[in-house]
């Protein structure tokens, strides 16, 4: 098994990322472009997904120690009656200040990657071909994106970002403009992906556009060079035994 690095902030981390049987898919998108529906149709055909968004609510919990420095950093302000963090609460803070989103990212992002690393070993162990690590900063932080075999945006045309991210969260046009820049436009991030998943249209488009990258992935070259090593490997066996038989029953006769 070949071993690759991630390196850590201020402290070097050296995190074991299993290469060669098993790949990394990096699934992307910006902000409302519907990244979520992709995920959904991915788990439906039974593709090992790793919610980079579901571990960073896990690495807050107020038993978690990137809590404490969290609460230290931004204050107690942040917290909601139960003493948990209120997520919309530090979401406006960081996104009206790049410095404040840049720290916040030095807290949690470490602590994300290092459980992500756990999730993608017991995939490798279970044997599966590749694993999507569903990342919605992968191109803004850029960091994990060396590490992935192929990339997947999801886009949407920006009039559809807008106003689903006005509808989903409450938001004025105004403060659905100001998440949106915080993220690299998806037009940029186009340009940086491997393959484009189109939701601008309805749920079928969509859906039939992960089917077909899906059996894409299936088929890579990667599985395509084991399967000829397996087959060879089987016919080379099955040849020495015909041969270690025929042996055999000359002997007995």
């Amino acid at each position: 098994m070949a071993i690759v690095h991630i390196y850590g902030n201020q402290n070097t981390e050296y995190y074991r990322f299993p290469q060669g049987r098993m790949f990394l898919v990096g699934l992307t998108g910006g902000i409302a472009s519907g990244k979520s529906t992709v995920v959904t149709v991915f788990q439906e055909l039974g593709c090992a997904v790793i919610d980079a968004d579901v571990i960073a609510r896990q690495v807050v919990q107020p038993n978690e120690p990137a809590y404490q420095l969290i609460v230290q950093k931004f204050g107690n302000e942040i917290l909601l009656e139960n003493d948990e963090i209120n997520r919309e609460k530090l979401g406006s803070i960081i996104f009206s200040s790049s410095e404040k989103r840049q720290l916040l990212n030095s807290i949690i992002h470490p602590r994300i990657q290092k459980a992500m690393l756990k999730q993608i070993m017991k995939y490798f162990v279970l044997g599966y071909r590749y694993v999507i690590l569903d990342i919605p900063l992968l191109f803004e932080t850029n960091k994990l994106k060396r590490f992935m075999k192929h990339t997947v945006l999801v886009y949407c045309d920006p009039q559809s970002q807008l106003s689903r991210l006005m509808r989903r969260n409450g938001l004025s046009k105004a403060e659905a403009e100001a998440r949106i820049l915080s993220q690299l436009p998806l037009d940029e991030k186009r340009r940086l992906a491997d393959h484009v998943i189109d939701n601008s249209g309805d749920w079928e488009s969509t859906r039939l556009q992960v089917l077909k990258l899906h059996a894409k992935l299936e088929e890579s070259l990667d599985f395509l060079l084991l399967r000829l090593a397996a087959v060879t490997t089987l016919t080379v066996v099955g040849g020495l035994l015909c041969f270690f038989l025929r042996q055999s029953l000359r002997s007995f006769f």
